[in-house]
């Protein structure tokens, strides 16, 4: 899933073809997924990578459960039960494993989008193929953080007939509006909207041949909303970072880079046409006033995540112990059926 704003440059489709392609290349290019294969194979020693820190993760996790130190236990109390509740801390585990591969793939593709850092050495070609690798990655991520928060749904429920386990499991996880908690309500449909548009919108840069280029890069523009809804959905869901303090603020200040560098590839951009130019004509696929617009309010983001970062006024929950509510975040008839 290349998940950057854009990628400014349009890869090559055979760095060392010389000339224009003929039919027989076309043809053979038809009958290729246009380096998904490749990229598939590459993504294997990325991939294992990511699953090394989503065991350490889930390692943490669970100890700290273990160890009664855990906020999602202090949201969610019958979650004590380490062994009980593995599953779930282990699709914690492969959420925060996503989100963090979901940051570096669209660093990466702003760093291919945009004007690139000198002091970076590693050639476009390579940093374009690490991001369609990184962005494959970031798809299986989001996929085990679901299917895997469904298996612990079907555990819970084990006094329902197994067919009602699957498809009470299946609406929960995959459902908008199935999961009954008051904040799983809100917080559900944002994760599974960024999954489900990650999916097309991610793997339409290996389809870019035929609904051709113009259309990749607009669609493509799309997916920093894929990483903003993600870090929504974490922000509002997940117990790690629920209640006011250093973990969620370093959440919101990892932010700034990313915008920072979104700002720099609006106002520099690889391709000549985006680049805005008031008095000149129009080139690029929006109106000038728009690409401005859009330049100032990325501006006015970064600004307000310093001041969030800053003041540590992150829109965390007060702990109950200083005063804070217990909330409701699980589904209420959960606990009923694992009883």
């Amino acid at each position: 899933m290349p998940i950057s704003p854009d990628s400014g440059r349009q890869p090559s489709e055979n760095p060392t073809e010389k000339g224009p392609p003929t039919e027989a290349n076309r043809r053979r290019a038809d009958r290729t997924p246009t380096g998904f294969t490749a990229d598939l194979r590459g993504s294997l020693l990325d991939l294992g990578i990511a699953l090394l820190i989503t065991a350490s993760v889930f390692v943490f996790l669970y100890l700290r459960v273990r160890a009664g130190r855990s906020d999602t236990v202090s949201v969610i109390s019958y979650m004590a039960d380490a062994d009980r509740y593995w599953v779930y801390f282990l699709s914690q585990a492969f959420g925060w494993s996503a989100l963090l591969w979901a940051y570096l793939a669209v660093v990466l593709g702003l760093l291919v989008s945009g004007p690139k850092p000198g002091w970076l050495r590693w050639r476009t070609p390579r940093i374009e193929r690490l991001h369609r690798t990184t962005s494959l990655s970031v798809l299986s991520l989001m996929a085990a953080h679901a299917l895997l928060y469904a298996v612990q749904v079907v555990r819970d429920r084990a006094a329902e007939a197994w067919g009602d386990r699957v498809f009470g499991a299946f609406v929960r996880a995959f459902v908008p509006g199935g999961h009954d908690g008051s904040t799983g309500w809100i917080a559900m449909p944002i994760g599974q909207a960024a999954f489900y548009l990650a999916i097309p919108l991610g793997l339409a840069y290996y389809f870019r041949r035929r609904i051709g280029s113009r259309a990749w890069r607009i669609l493509h523009r799309f997916i920093i909303v894929v990483y903003a809804l993600s870090v929504w959905h974490t922000l509002l869901y997940s117990t790690n970072v629920w209640y006011e303090g250093w973990p969620r603020t370093v959440l919101w200040l990892l932010q700034v880079p990313i915008v920072l560098l979104l700002l720099w590839r609006l106002i520099q951009p690889a391709r000549r046409g985006e680049r805005l130019d008031m008095t000149a004509e129009q080139t690029g696929l929006l109106p000038h006033w728009l690409r401005l617009a859009g330049r100032i309010s990325v501006a006015v983001i970064a600004v307000l995540l310093i001041v969030v970062a800053v003041t540590g006024r992150d829109g965390g929950r007060l702990r109950p112990e200083h005063g804070g509510e217990v909330h409701d975040h699980a589904d209420p008839h959960e606990h009923e059926s694992a009883g």
